[in-house]
């Protein structure tokens, strides 16, 4: 039986899939204005998030780490949920491919032809970065 005065419901969803369901003490990720912390019964919110790392402290005390690209964050008081387009598991990151997204990314803003290209080129420039910085922070831990 899951202690819910000292722990919240997260829930961390893609536009594919469900990427992590479960019990926790502490969740924290990249908010629009800086660095959010969450414990259970948080005061009701919703925001944007910026590209990087979810941590969340499981009921067990072990850590969980996701990386979002942006997205949604709504906090009830015993429940969390981050919608994010895109979503991985930090043990799923692959720094190789990321590394390459990064370069294509790099590639495309030097050849940006109109501002929507150089928008788009830019920004997935920053989620790529923000992918490759969480998967190091990721692998810190381990």
């Amino acid at each position: 039986m899951v202690d819910t005065t000292h722990t919240i419901r997260v829930e961390v969803v893609s536009a594919e899939e469900s990427i992590f369901s479960g019990d926790a003490r502490f969740v924290a990720l990249p908010g629009e204005a800086g660095e959010l912390g969450i414990y259970p019964r948080h005061t009701p919110l919703i925001t944007r998030i910026r590209p990087g790392s979810v941590r969340i402290e499981k009921a067990d005390g072990t850590e969980e780490f996701v990386f979002v690209a942006g997205g949604v964050l709504e906090v009830q008081p015993n429940m969390v949920t981050v919608l994010s387009d895109t979503a991985i598991r930090g043990k799923d990151l692959d720094e190789e491919k990321a590394n390459e997204a990064r370069h294509a990314a790099e590639e495309a803003l030097k050849n940006a032809k109109s501002d929507i290209d150089l928008a788009k080129a830019q920004s997935e420039l920053a989620i790529m970065a923000a992918q490759i910085a969480a998967l190091r922070k990721y692998r810190q831990k381990r």
